[in-house]
C-alpha cells in the first residue's frame, strides 16, 4: 500500500504586520508550494493610486477576476484613459482617473456577458502588504462590498479562510495614503 503525503494548514496567530510576516515567509511568490497569508471571506483593502481607502472587499476563488464598483464610467475619446465614480467604506463620493490596460468580455454568475474595462492598481492590505491587481469596473451598488478580489489577485499570495473576515487587521491598520493627484 502507497502512502501518500498529506499537508494540514493550521492557522497560527502571530503578532506581526503584513508587510513583515509576507517579507518572513518570502513573498511575493507566485509559486505554488510557497507558504501564503490566510486571507478571510472578506478584507480591508487600499487603493492608494485612485485614492480610495478603505474598502470592504469580498473575496472570491471562483471569480476570475476582481472588480469595483464604479458609476460615471467615461472612457477618454483615444481610449487609453478612463475617469469614473466610486464610494469607499464612508460612502464618499471618489473621481477615480487610470489607465485602460485593457477591455475584455467578463461573464458574472448569472451566465450574462459584458464588455468591462480594465484597470491595473496597488492593493494594500491591513499592516502594509502590497501588490499589483487587474481591476474590472462594473456597478457592484447591489453588491455588500465594492470591491471583490478575484483569483488572479488571490493566485500566489494567499489561502482563503472562508470562516474568517477581516483575518488581516482592521480598517485602522491599512493607514494614511497620500491621494495620488488625478492628472
Amino acid at each position: 500500500m502507497k502512502i501518500h503525503r498529506i499537508f494540514k494548514a493550521v492557522p497560527e496567530p502571530v503578532k506581526a504586520n503584513t508587510l513583515n510576516l509576507a517579507n518572513e515567509l518570502g513573498l511575493p511568490s507566485r509559486d505554488a508550494a510557497t507558504p501564503k497569508l490566510i486571507i478571510g471571506r472578506r478584507e480591508w483593502i487600499a487603493l492608494p493610486d485612485l485614492g480610495v481607502s478603505p474598502l470592504n472587499a469580498k473575496t472570491d476563488s471562483g471569480a476570475r477576476s476582481s472588480s469595483i464598483h464604479a458609476k460615471n464610467v467615461v472612457l477618454s475619446p483615444d481610449e487609453i484613459s478612463v475617469s469614473f465614480t466610486t464610494t469607499n467604506h464612508y460612502n464618499e463620493q471618489i473621481t477615480c482617473t487610470a489607465a485602460v490596460a485593457r477591455t475584455a468580455l467578463v461573464r458574472s454568475s448569472s451566465g450574462t456577458a459584458t464588455k468591462r474595462i480594465f484597470i491595473e492598481t496597488t492593493a494594500v492590505l491591513p499592516g502594509g502588504f502590497r501588490w499589483n491587481i487587474l481591476v474590472s469596473l462594473a456597478n457592484r451598488s447591489e453588491m455588500r462590498c465594492p470591491m471583490l478580489l478575484g483569483r488572479r489577485a488571490l493566485s500566489g499570495y494567499f489561502l482563503v479562510d472562508p470562516q474568517g473576515a477581516h483575518l488581516l487587521g482592521p480598517r485602522r491598520h491599512l493607514g494614511k495614503f497620500r491621494i495620488k493627484p488625478q492628472a
